[in-house]
Formats: C-alpha cells, structure tokens, sequence
C-alpha cells in the first residue's frame, strides 16, 4: 500500500478530469450561459450559468479536496466573505469581527447589515483566546491577522463558541490551506480571498468558502445563487491553473521571509518586526501549534511615514501595491489608507519569489537610503 500524497502534491492535479489519450492534462475553460435542457428539470445537468458549470465543478472539486470540505467559489475574496456574513444570521442575531482584520470585511458588515437589525461586535485578535464567546452567533476571524499578523488558537476559539451554540468562520487567505488547515483544527467554514496566494499572479479578482456542515454550504451556494455574485469561466481556469505551484511559490515565498525577517530584526532602521517565525514573535507560540508554514508576509516599522516612503520608493523589485501573494515582492505603508489603527512608519512587505540574494540585497540597499 502506497502513502497517500500530500497536499501539495495532490494541489497539482486537484480537480482536473481522469486521464485519457489524446486529452489535455486539464481541460479549458467553458464559456456558456445556458445549456441544453429539454424535457422535465434534472438538477443532475447543468442548466443556467448562474447555477453551476463545468469549469466552476472542477475548481471546486479540486479545492474541496485539497480543503477538506464541501467548496463553493466566488469572483472575490470579499464575495467570499459577504456570503458567510450574509446567509447564515438572522435579523437580531451578533456577529463578531476582527477590529484588526481586513477592514473591508468590517465595513461591509457595519454599512449593509447593520440597518437590517444584525449585531456588529469587534474585537482585536490578540484578545481572542481570552474571549468567551456568548452571546455570538457567527464569528469571521482572522489569523494571522491582516497586516500585524497577530493569531489566535482556532481550536479553542472553536470550542467555545460552539458550546454557545454559534458558527466560527476562519479567513485563512494569508496562509492558504497548505499553510493552515483551518477545517481541521474545528472551525465551521473557512475562507479565503484567492485573489492572493491561491492564485498568486495578481491578474485576478477570486475567492472560495469550504465547509464539513452540508447546511451552511447550502445555505451559501443559494446566497451565490439569487444575488448574482458568480465568478466568470476564464477567472475560474487561471484559479485552478495556479493551484499547481502553489506549494513551489508558497516555499520560496515563506524561506525568503524567515530570512529578510531575521535581518531586519537586528536592523538598525527597524524598531519592530513582525513575523509568526520569529522566536520571539507575540504569535510564535500559536503559529507554531496550528501553522505547518509561518507565511510570506512580514510587518515592519521604519521611524515615520517618510522614511517608510523613502524605502518603498528606493526598492528595485518591490511593487508598491495594496495587496500580497503574489511571485513578486510587494509592500506598503498600511497606514496612508487611515483605515487600520497602526503607526505611520509600518510597511506590510509580502515576500514574493525573487531569488533569496536579489531580495536581501536590495531590501538592505533601500534601508540604506533612509
């Protein structure tokens, strides 16, 4: 009997169509919005674009099994997100976000659901493990947590929300579920905007929902449904097409963070560093129970908002972009949104693939100009 392959093995054919002569490794992506349907409504067959088709099954497929639970995909992270938020609570009923997390997540729940009589709770991801959990119907969590990468213990958060009868949500959009299997540990359903990692090219707007509990997933699927909120064939391929080197980005990614993360701990331009890899890291202890990877995104504070600037501006393979995951490094002064209670002088730097010495050299070389 042969060993069962590993997750990242078993991410490069996730999802694709058994082999056969003649066919391609993964078939293309299928443009339709309707399907031929004659005769009495077989929910067998595929009928209408907005229900379901074939690119869509076989992402999904892939993802389920590579997540471990039942997957329904999305045309952003924040649609991912939107779902949860949006089809499991009631008129009445609490939710608890991150008041660290990503802050779009938060205003989305503060601006639409809200004024329809649904609880908004906030709390810092730091805090987590302390809090009870009563009264919470639905939590979306983060962790790490979206930029300070702050975590939580997802199997006790898990525990004891479930003993007040509520639904823990976990975004693992920062480690992806080679990095953190979030199902696993307890949680209810994670998410994840593959806009990032999972995707990791920055040319597309995507995200996925995965869940054990076949009510909630219904649930989703049918808010996908009615609102309209479907991803198109041609994103759904690129998706499924990166999930292949996944865990070869995700590697490199990851080693060259640890490294740039030791340098600038003892950088003299740096007063703080936060990276989940560090030894001496808040979120050490946690990430190294629950993460199989300490992730490729470091959080950094130069001295003000200009000397954060001047290092942006002097690095030579860095985008300055407000998003992470991809093959090259990107980075940016978090706080010029005004949205995220942080000192100007923070920089969130996402890894990227570069080769380990071109990165170092020139993160060391834009320090140098500050």
């Amino acid at each position: 009997m042969t060993n069962k392959p590993t997750l990242a093995t078993q991410a490069i054919n996730a999802g694709d169509l058994p082999a056969k002569n003649g066919n391609p490794f993964r078939e293309g992506p299928q443009f339709a919005s309707t399907f031929h349907l004659a005769g009495e409504v077989d929910p067998a067959v595929y009928q209408y674009g907005r229900f379901n088709q074939p690119t869509w099954h076989n992402l999904e497929t892939g993802l389920a099994q590579l997540e471990g639970g039942d997957t329904i995909i999305f045309p952003s992270g924040l649609s991912a997100a939107a779902a949860v938020l949006t089809s499991l609570v009631e008129p009445g009923q609490t939710i608890l976000l991150p008041n660290d997390g990503y802050t779009p997540v938060r205003v989305y729940a503060e601006k639409f659901l809200q004024k329809f009589g649904v609880h908004i709770q906030t709390i810092a991801t730091k805090d987590i493990d302390l809090f009870s959990f009563e009264g919470i119907d639905l939590a979306l969590l983060e962790t790490p947590s979206n930029p300070m990468l702050d975590t939580f213990d997802i199997a006790l958060a898990a525990k004891k929300i479930h003993e007040h009868g509520g639904i823990l949500a976990v975004d693992n959009t920062t480690l992806t579920f080679l990095g953190q299997q979030v199902l696993t540990l307890g949680a209810d359903i994670t998410m994840s905007a593959d806009t990032k990692a999972v995707n990791g090219h920055s040319d597309v707007l995507f995200g996925h929902v995965s869940s054990q509990n076949n009510e909630l997933v219904e649930k989703m699927r049918e808010w996908r449904k009615f609102s309209g909120n479907i991803p198109g064939p041609m994103e759904t391929w690129l998706v499924h097409r990166s999930l292949a080197t996944l865990d070869v980005r995700l590697e490199r990614m990851c080693s060259n963070a640890m490294t740039l993360a030791q340098l600038l701990l003892t950088h003299p331009k740096v007063s703080s560093v936060r990276y989940p890899g560090l030894a001496s890291d808040p979120s050490h202890e946690v990430a190294k129970r629950q993460q199989s990877l300490y992730g490729f995104i470091i959080s950094f504070e130069l001295a003000n908002a200009e000397a954060a600037t001047t290092f942006l501006e002097a690095c030579q393979l860095v985008h300055v972009a407000t998003s992470f995951g991809g093959v090259h490094s990107m980075g940016e002064r978090r706080a010029r949104w005004g949205s995220d209670d942080i000192p100007e002088g923070i920089v969130r730097f996402s890894v990227g693939c570069e080769r380990e010495s071109d990165i170092v050299h020139d993160v060391l070389t834009a320090l140098d100009t500050i």
